[in-house]
């Protein structure tokens, strides 16, 4: 009875031992190492660069705005506003001549939220653009539930068509196009130099011909 133990215990042992040495084996056979960039690139998705460029300013985007294409935006907005002159409103207030109108004021006695009546300012379009991207983050505990409007460009194509319907007021102009990258401090002295060489009738150090006057000539005319 003692050696049928000892031999079952004897291959019990050994097969323990069998399996551990194949998980040590296994382990450093199909050993991963950790990819040097995770995920896979899908086709077709941008993604933002870090600190990359964060496209035109809305004075561009206002500038060439797209106004039928802002009306069509405006079909998310229709469930809850009207636009059109003396319109009801609704869940939100009518939306006609808000342009440059006081923030949370009037509009026929619609029941604005304390966060908009004690904003202050106006709808100017910058106002009306930072509400449109997040009317949460606008105005903290706004009733507005619209999340916002990623796209700037639809944004600002809907704010030049809200601007239609009663307001008309001028769109600014686009913004100015960057300066051009400045010389290097060699290239700037380099051409300091030619310049007041140029100015005393000298010639420049790259043997181009000097641009003063012509020197008068040796010899009197016969």
């Amino acid at each position: 009875m003692g050696d049928r133990f000892n031999t079952v215990a004897g291959w019990a042992l050994f097969a323990g031992i069998i399996a551990l040495g194949g998980a040590i084996v296994s382990s450093k056979y199909f050993h991963d190492e950790r990819p040097e960039k995770m995920g896979y690139a899908i086709e077709g998705v941008e993604t933002e660069a870090a600190g990359g460029d964060s496209g035109p300013g809305l004075n561009t985007l206002l500038a060439s705005a797209d106004v039928a294409a802002g009306e069509k935006v405006f079909a998310k907005c229709a469930a809850c506003h009207t636009v059109n002159s003396g319109g009801a409103n609704g869940i939100g207030p009518n939306l006609y001549a808000t342009v440059g109108e006081p923030i949370g004021q009037g509009k026929g006695g619609f029941a604005f939220s304390d966060a908009l009546k004690s904003k202050g300012g106006a709808w100017t379009f910058e106002n009306l653009d930072h509400w449109l991207t997040s009317p949460r983050e606008f105005a903290p505990g706004t009733k507005m539930t619209f999340a916002g409007l990623g796209n700037p460009k639809d944004r600002a194509n809907l704010i030049a068509w809200l601007n239609t319907q009663g307001s008309n007021l001028p769109l600014p102009a686009a913004d100015a196009a960057p300066a051009a990258a400045s010389a290097t401090p060699e290239e700037a002295a380099n051409g300091a130099t030619e310049a007041a060489e140029s100015v005393n009738g000298t010639a420049p150090a790259n043997g181009a011909p000097a641009g003063g006057p012509a020197a008068p000539a040796t010899g009197e005319k016969k």
